[in-house]
């Protein structure tokens, strides 16, 4: 099972874009990907917003969570098997009303794919974001005897090694010590990090600033996760961030299991 998650910053900007990996359209790329999940973040656009042939992909089930706030937040899941239920709120207007959430129960595991707030650049929205990862670790004890993959947007860089320049940043949004206090509890609640259970290295980066030329610098932030529930991680095959994917300021993140 291969399972793909890309902050889009735009599911119609990314759609409408001619070169979104080797000169290929957004599907030609789907099909080259051949992912039986793929997710994303950040969609902007409410369903009856997307054209026709976004929301009906030969051989995929498609669902949205869109933010009730126009052109802002949403996430989306393509899925080659239908999930035996669909979750969308976590219990909490504030996030639910932004669309930050999608769960897909599947016979053998719980998939949540997660877009986390950003915090702001003057920190104005910690206090939310560092309460969205106390609400989702209580949220995830109602799954206590399932196996759960978390995928998405996570909004912070974990380690000094997860971004090009920790020293500079140690006071900035999606490093500070807050952040990633709360972000480890979130992961020591119970689950691994897929791409560290197979690359230990920098320099491996899913965000790029559109300023300076980041991303042909290669100053970016790993933000974007794939972690995997403590009994699911022997199923792990392989993990992998797909640099050279453009259309976003963002690229996708994955895994392939054995499930």
């Amino acid at each position: 099972m291969k399972i793909v998650s890309w902050n889009v910053n735009g599911l119609r900007s990314v759609y409408k874009k001619e070169s979104v990996y080797q000169k290929n359209d957004f599907f030609q790329w789907l099909k080259i990907l051949n992912a039986d999940i793929i997710c994303f973040q950040e969609i902007k656009a409410r369903q009856d917003q997307l054209p026709f042939d976004l929301i009906n992909v030969h051989g995929c089930h498609f669902y949205l969570n869109s933010s009730e706030r126009p052109g802002y937040g949403g996430v989306a899941v393509y899925t080659k098997q239908e999930p035996v239920s669909i979750e969308k709120k976590i219990g909490w207007q504030k996030f639910d009303s932004e669309g930050r959430l999608l769960i897909l129960k599947y016979p053998k595991f719980v998939l949540l794919n997660l877009y986390i707030p950003h915090g702001g650049r003057g920190k104005e929205n910690l206090d939310y974001k560092l309460e969205v990862y106390r609400v989702l670790i209580n949220r995830l004890e109602d799954f206590e005897k399932k196996e759960i993959i978390l995928v998405g947007d996570f909004n912070v860089a974990r380690e000094e090694i997860d971004l090009a320049r920790p020293k500079d940043n140690q006071n900035n949004i999606m490093f500070t010590l807050e952040e990633r206090k709360s972000f480890g509890e979130l992961i020591d609640s119970g689950f691994d990090d897929s791409f560290r259970k197979f690359n230990k290295k920098g320099g491996n980066y899913s965000w790029w600033p559109y300023f300076n030329n980041a991303r042909e610098r290669n100053i970016g932030w790993r933000i974007d996760y794939i972690f995997t529930s403590k009994k699911l991680t022997p199923k792990l095959k392989n993990a992998f961030i797909l640099k050279d994917v453009s259309g976003s300021d963002h690229c996708p993140v994955g895994v392939e299991m054995k499930i």
